[in-house]
């Protein structure tokens, strides 16, 4: 049974909404069309949710490529396929070291929760090859046209940047007008990714087709 979020206004300072509940998929699309997402502070602990205010969010119209990367994805010879072994791409997600980061929040019980998600056609992945070896790649949650970019991860130049601007061609192809970032990094923001404010964006979901399946935006 899905659990039952209180409001997104009763979030605190840093956008702590409630504690506690599992990551059975109900309560994932439940929290999802209602402006929520699971980010666990520590593994072991009761999950935490979140509505921050404000959102990170890409506005597809205003997504932009730098000239460097547009002159790379010229003349790479990197291969992209979508929606390609979901729990190896959410591992290595898990794994990779960032900069200004220590450990990770993509612990088991997510991985299990969002494979669980892509198994019923509610996730997706969009992952990176060169000579037929992943290096880089990003998966997110697609319950329709509520589309989240959850992580992402490279293991040579460009590769999750490259990811990324696929995943922004296709969704524009198919009348896709957001993607949900939930904060906004440097690399998000070098794409054209902004904030605002929560009360926007919850007008925003709450107008989104989520009936469409997954198969009819990312064919």
């Amino acid at each position: 049974m899905a659990a039952i979020f209180p409001s997104v206004d009763n979030a605190n300072e840093d956008g702590l909404l409630a504690v506690g509940g599992s990551l059975d998929s109900e309560t994932l699309i439940t929290a999802y069309k209602n402006g929520i997402f699971p980010w666990p502070v520590e593994d072991g602990y009761p999950m935490t949710w979140f509505a921050p205010n404000p959102r990170g969010i890409i506005d597809l119209e205003e997504f932009k490529v730098s000239k460097s990367l547009t002159k790379f994805l010229k003349n790479t010879n990197y291969k992209v396929v979508f929606n390609y072994d979901f729990e190896q791409v959410i591992t290595r997600c898990s794994v990779i070291k960032r900069k200004h980061e220590t450990g990770t929040w993509i612990y088991q019980d997510i991985i299990n929760a969002y494979t669980e998600l892509f198994n019923q056609g509610l996730a997706y992945t969009v992952a990176v090859f060169q000579d037929e070896k992943i290096i880089g790649g990003l998966y997110g949650v697609c319950i329709g046209e509520i589309i989240s970019g959850e992580s992402m991860f490279h293991k040579k130049d460009n590769a999750s940047k490259v990811a990324l601007v696929y995943l922004i061609q296709k969704l524009k192809e198919k009348n896709i007008k957001f993607i949900d970032t939930q904060m906004v990094t440097p690399v998000i923001e070098s794409f054209g990714g902004k904030s605002i404010e929560r009360t926007e964006f919850m007008q925003r979901i709450k107008q989104l087709d989520t009936s469409r399946s997954r198969e009819d935006i990312f064919i």
